[in-house]
């Protein structure tokens, strides 16, 4: 007979999403088992970009723990560059917002800290198998301990916070793979190298050779991307052939170093049919994926926390599931607009490989609209920095 644990709410995934859900709870007083495969080591040493909305900083502060305003970088703006030509979009100017620099695994580091000094209850190694009973008063999640035995969790709610392979997700949509979805024909070829910073803030730079992104990790650590097909191997290029082509696509001037990690991203929208089964939700990449251009993957998993948090601290304080009921098309709103964003962003920097003469044209046509228009300025600058979460805080 597998153990039997009672919580009132059991989280699947260990990432942003889940902790940061698992963490507003405890300072609610509502306890939850929090459930991940990886080990923490795992986990904390994943290194992930990372660019935080105004509105995901102000949660992390106020929940406290996090070292966003010592270890993070505030950036108020980004440059478009197209023909070797930059073009500054000013967000504290157009919008009175920035972002911050803060990669994911930061995030997590912070987050794992605070919540095992409070006593949380986090099970590493931990392996999600399935949640039974969705929609009845005590659904139950089933999974497979770091010692290989079997445990069940039964809880008020489960949460599926186990990003883009989720488990939980089968028992919300009926499929693991249910939902909207749109596949990109190009993908990004992302290095780590030692070098200073090439500029103070991110550059999305566009050419005839293709799409690349300059960003930042540290002072002597950077983060550097190249449009590529998606079945690249990472080891493909020499290092000479790889600082080559970045510089040939953003006009020179990069500070270069050596390189000690490759990877090719792939570009992929989703959004799943469904987001709650009875008392079964989904939030984060477990509900939707975004390609990366506009920087909103797990700001778009802090937006949904935040809503359903509030859910679920209203149905602890007095048994009410309406806004339980609320949440999919309260969180969807979001989702949509994102996902709007990120579409925009991505084909309006990048050529298509089918990309005709006049797609190109238009396509910079498209760019000096924005870089030149105020109002195009702002819609980029707002959409960026983060719409305000919803509900109100």
């Amino acid at each position: 007979m597998p153990a039997t644990l009672r919580t009132r709410v059991a989280i699947v995934g260990a990432g942003p999403a889940g902790l940061l859900l698992a963490a507003l709870l405890r300072r609610d007083g509502i306890d939850s088992i929090v459930v991940d495969t990886r080990s923490r080591e795992e986990i904390e040493r994943t290194i992930r970009a990372g660019i935080l909305e105004q509105g995901t900083v102000d949660v992390l502060r106020d929940l406290g723990g996090t070292r966003v305003d010592t270890v993070g970088h505030r950036h108020d703006g980004i440059e478009l560059r197209w023909d070797g030509v930059g073009h500054r979009i000013d967000f504290a100017g157009l919008v009175g917002r920035g972002v911050w620099l803060y990669p994911q695994h930061e995030v997590l580091i912070d987050l794992v800290a605070a919540l095992l000094a409070d006593g949380a209850d986090l099970r590493f190694g931990t392996t999600a198998l399935g949640v039974d009973g969705a929609e009845s008063g005590e659904p139950v999640l089933r999974a497979r301990d770091a010692g290989g035995e079997p445990v069940e969790i039964r809880a008020d709610v489960v949460v599926g916070a186990d990003g883009s392979r989720s488990v939980v997700r089968g028992a919300v949509t009926g499929s693991a793979t249910g939902g909207h979805f749109r596949e990109y024909p190009f993908a990004w070829f992302g290095i780590l190298c030692e070098a200073p910073p090439s500029a103070p803030e991110l550059i999305y730079s566009t050419s005839e050779r293709g799409f690349a992104l300059i960003s930042q990790r540290s002072p002597s650590v950077q983060r550097m991307y190249l449009q590529c097909e998606p079945e690249l191997d990472p080891e493909a290029m020499s290092e000479r052939e790889v600082w080559d082509e970045l510089q040939a696509r953003v006009g020179g001037g990069l500070h270069e170093g050596p390189i000690f990690q490759r990877d090719v991203l792939r570009f992929r929208s989703f959004v799943a049919h469904a987001l709650r089964r009875g008392r079964a939700f989904l939030v984060g990449d477990a509900a939707h994926t975004v390609p990366p251009t506009g920087a909103k993957g797990m700001n778009l998993a802090v937006a949904d926390v935040v809503v359903l948090h509030r859910a679920i601290a209203a149905f602890c304080a007095d048994g009410s599931e309406a806004a339980f009921d609320d949440y999919q098309a309260t969180v969807s709103r979001r989702i949509w607009k994102a996902q709007h964003f990120s579409w925009w962003m991505t084909q309006m920097l990048h050529a298509a490989p089918d990309a005709s003469e006049f797609d190109e044209r238009r396509r910079i046509g498209e760019l000096e609209s924005i870089a030149a228009s105020p109002a195009g300025s702002a819609y980029l600058a707002e959409a960026y920095t983060g719409w305000p979460l919803e509900p109100p805080a």
